[in-house]
């Protein structure tokens, strides 16, 4: 379910009683089999999971002028139909600090490919006595490999 910065803090605040609260995020470009697993591996960490949306501009920033290859809606609607993602919520920053700031995960969950002292927000979690968790990626899989793989077939 696709919510706004408002409507996830105001779930979060109903659901820290009882539920231990998983959040990760990324661009989620071209949803492959990586993804996946990778979302289904942080929603088994807790009961809740909450996948933090990078929007078309941020996309635009951080991976450069012919990114993303879908948008901001497409790709919320593709992730929020995932089994594991309870919520999807767009951040236009380059990086999630003030999402997680506001929404004070038990478990911030990025994949293999960082380090936890790396992790933006790891210390806010930390903080507020989660945990940060790194999972290993499905080998072979990424969006860029995909986009390399689709130019070479021009």
């Amino acid at each position: 379910m696709l919510l706004t910065r408002k409507e996830i803090i105001a779930v979060c605040e109903t659901m820290r009683l009882n539920s231990r609260i998983v959040f990760t995020n990324g661009c989620f470009d071209i949803i492959h089999a990586g993804h996946v697993q990778y979302l289904s591996q942080a929603k088994a960490l807790g009961d809740v999971l909450i996948v933090g949306l990078n929007s078309d501009d941020s996309v635009h920033r951080l991976k450069g002028p012919t990114r993303p290859i879908n948008s901001e809606e497409d790709r919320a609607v593709v992730l929020s139909a995932l089994k594991p993602v309870d919520y999807v919520v767009i951040f236009d920053d380059d990086t999630p600090f003030e999402l997680i700031k506001s929404i004070r995960p038990n478990i911030l969950v990025k994949g293999g490919d960082y380090k936890i002292e790396d992790i933006v927000g790891a210390d806010i979690v930390a903080e507020s006595g989660g945990e940060t968790i790194v999972l290993p990626f499905l080998a072979g899989r990424s969006t860029t490999n995909l986009i390399n793989k689709m130019d070479f077939l021009k």
